[in-house]
């Protein structure tokens, strides 16, 4: 659809969606899950991203991000999560958007606004690494949508989404942000994730 065509509100949720697909490349590029030569370096809101080469790994995250888009734009998706497991797939690593988006912002909200905001989170992304420690050798990961209700049947798309088999920490998690914003029409929250010091000596 042409962006002329599309409302105010659809027009932010595609931002926010877009951003997705963009931060998630970028945090699997951050903690080193593959080869550098895996990802290529471009521009994204006119700063300096790495996106995926490979055709399976860079299809895996659009098709999973532009499936979740249906379910943003209807307000059932709280959160976005990539989460690295070991393993025996306990996560030991879960970088977390919390979204909310408000759909009855005013219209005279300008989409260059949001995606101003959202590029001091690929900013922030990209010097965070530091902050981290290295992930197991034998790491795995996946992206794990958190609904605020279960998707519908197979019309709308809900048999793409399965419960995850991810294993949860027993201890509230140590939690780290890295960025947030606040807007009319669109809330973002970023933020990692780790294992208490008690749930790392389990």
């Amino acid at each position: 659809m042409d962006r002329s065509k599309r409302s105010p509100q659809g027009e932010i949720v595609r931002t926010l969606t877009e951003f997705l697909e963009v931060a998630i490349n970028f945090v699997v590029y951050v903690r080193g899950i593959y080869p550098a030569e895996a990802f290529e370096r471009r521009r994204y809101m006119n700063i300096p991203v790495q996106c995926a080469r490979p055709p399976i790994l860079r299809d895996y995250i659009h098709s999973i991000v532009q499936s979740l888009q249906t379910y943003i734009d209807k307000d059932m998706v709280e959160r976005v999560a990539i989460i690295f497991s070991d393993k025996n797939q306990i996560p030991v690593e879960k970088f977390v958007f919390r979204l909310n988006v408000n759909k009855s912002f005013k219209s005279d909200f300008l989409a260059n606004d949001v995606e101003y905001a959202l590029r001091a989170f690929l900013i922030k992304l990209s010097v965070f690494e530091s902050r981290l420690q290295p992930l197991p050798d034998d790491c795995a990961w996946e992206i794990v949508g958190y609904f605020k209700q279960l998707p519908g049947n197979s019309s709308d798309g809900g048999q793409l989404w399965i419960p995850t088999d991810t294993k949860h920490w027993q201890q509230p998690p140590l939690i780290t942000p890295v960025k947030s914003m606040s807007s009319e029409p669109l809330d973002v929250q970023l933020y990692v994730e780790h294992p208490s010091e008690s749930e790392r000596k389990l």
